[in-house]
């Protein structure tokens, strides 16, 4: 599973013209679920994106968490997070979850980070052609990959 997360201070998606949608001071994220992707994993990154420190604290240093200062979340779907380009110029999609999978999972994630953390997230539309803008506070910009998480 990978999250590419973005600090902002606003961000929204739109489907069709329709914002569907929309967040201030917070995250965008973007969420790229693989064929190997279980619950068990997306708990494990759904934790290490609330417990991530990346805002600043009095003193300018990124000690607080999103919970610190009461951000939102604009969690999307994103297939593409797992494009394989090592070969040729046409981007290869075949560790990409199956979209059944990926949509429960996603589903999942968001859940968690509504129910368990009480973070308030809106969404994008899964599978949907979505337009997303965003301002990226910084910029911003981490990527976690569930391969890589309790590596040192």
């Amino acid at each position: 599973m990978r999250f590419l997360v973005q600090r902002v201070t606003e961000a929204s998606v739109a489907v069709d013209g329709a914002v569907v949608g929309r967040v201030g001071h917070g995250y965008l994220v973007f969420v790229g679920v693989c064929d190997t992707d279980t619950e068990t994993i997306a708990d494990a990154m759904v934790k290490k994106l609330v417990g991530l420190r990346i805002f600043e604290d009095e003193n300018g240093k990124t000690n607080r968490s999103i919970g610190d200062v009461g951000g939102e979340m604009l969690v999307v779907s994103q297939f593409t997070l797992y494009a394989d380009c090592r070969h040729g110029n046409r981007p290869s999609f075949v560790r990409a979850g199956s979209p059944d999978a990926a949509e429960r999972l996603y589903t999942y994630v968001v859940d968690r980070l509504r129910n368990t953390y009480g973070i308030a997230v809106q969404t994008g539309v899964f599978g949907a052609d979505m337009k997303v803008c965003l301002t990226n506070d910084g910029p911003f910009t981490v990527m976690l990959d569930s391969a890589e998480l309790g590596k040192e």
